[in-house]
């Protein structure tokens, strides 16, 4: 099999259309992009890609840049297990974790990229096929907006295909939140799939509180209503609070999903690629949500992850995320009827406009 033969990273800060807002990361104005290239000896190549909401994409760019082409190179490409734990024990003491993990998730998925063009199949085929179209909803980073403003938002991606949205929540005062939701229950109609984002704001008791006063409103799920740390406060949420729960983009690994898993901490676990480990990782994740006969959702990077999804038979949504790369990238994200589809072309299928990019870098 081809050899690892050369690794690039690339740091690029993509500005936002508009300032975007959530309870915990207060404005975000950019999100930082940063890239892995692997090509291997016979000149086939490879992307993946992780981002920062802002802040520390310097540090993921720097691991990748300076500690994991020495773990590497040389290489066979195609095993990707064992490139994955070499790289994780390689990094193990100073990372398990943070922008280690970050750095890992876009080797691995640049890794599986190579692999599924080399093989000349889309990437959801190299990993088993389920379903090439997808439950996508719309991820709202919105909480500052207007009630008006968010009706408008939601027309506008209503528009655009989606038959699904999540909201953002978390507000000063728990009756604001109530009131948006209402608005957009009324505006949307019964039955449509309505989901709301905490972003880790409150402490238990306050979480309750507020999953309690949702219920009327018929939520697919109330998402990161704690602190990632607190598993034990998830189950009490779970138990008490009468919503479904959704969480794990803050967490970064297998093991951390399996402690929420078997506690009965999470309804919908939601492994981002980006940062859980990569496609390698985010797969050990579906699966063992799957032996637990759990739906997996997903975070961020959706042009990767519509993959993923449909490699899974327990797939729930899609999340089009609000850091969006379609200016960027050559074949933004297909929907239709409310599903996204993932794209044929062999790989991910996702091709950069790195001259564009070059000049954000």
């Amino acid at each position: 099999m081809p050899r690892i033969a050369t690794t690039e990273t690339g740091f690029y800060r993509i500005p936002l259309p508009i300032t975007l807002s959530d309870s915990t990361h207060g404005d975000m104005t950019a999100f930082e992009l940063i890239t892995c290239r692997i090509r291997d000896a016979d000149g086939a190549e490879g992307v993946g890609y992780t981002y920062t909401v802002g802040r520390n994409g310097g540090a993921v760019a720097d691991i990748l840049k300076r500690e994991i082409p020495p773990l590497v190179e040389g290489r066979e490409a195609d095993d990707t297990e064992a490139l994955w734990h070499q790289v994780w024990w390689g990094l193990h003491y100073g990372g398990r974790g943070g922008p280690a993990v970050l750095a890992l998730s876009a080797l691995d998925i640049a890794l599986w990229d190579l692999k599924a063009r080399r093989a000349k199949l889309p990437l959801y085929r190299l990993l088993g096929g389920f379903d090439a179209r997808v439950p996508c909803y719309a991820g709202g980073i919105d909480l500052d907006l207007s009630v008006d403003a968010l009706l408008k938002q939601t027309d506008g991606n209503l528009a655009k295909g989606f038959r699904a949205i999540k909201m953002k929540v978390g507000r000063p005062d728990l009756k604001s939140d109530v009131a948006r939701i209402s608005a957009m229950r009324q505006h949307l109609g019964d039955g449509f799939p309505l989901m709301a984002d905490a972003n880790m704001k409150w402490t238990v008791e306050e979480a309750i509180r507020a999953a309690r006063a949702f219920v009327p409103y018929d939520l697919t799920w109330l998402e990161e209503p704690i602190i990632p740390d607190d598993v034990a406060g998830h189950v009490r949420i779970m138990q008490a609070g009468g919503v479904p729960i959704a969480a794990g983009e803050n967490l970064r690994s297998l093991w951390e999903f399996k402690n929420y898993i078997v506690s009965g901490a999470v309804s919908y676990p939601e492994p981002d690629v980006t940062n859980c480990g990569g496609v390698s990782a985010f797969m050990k994740i579906a699966r063992l949500a799957e032996a637990f006969n759990l739906p997996v959702t997903s975070h961020g990077a959706h042009d990767i992850t519509v993959h993923l999804l449909a490699a899974c038979p327990n797939r729930s949504y899609l999340e089009a995320h609000g850091f969006g790369l379609d200016k960027y990238i050559e074949h933004p994200l297909v929907l239709k009827d409310g599903l996204a589809l993932a794209p044929d072309r062999p790989g991910h299928g996702i091709g950069f406009d790195w001259k564009g990019l070059a000049k954000l870098a």
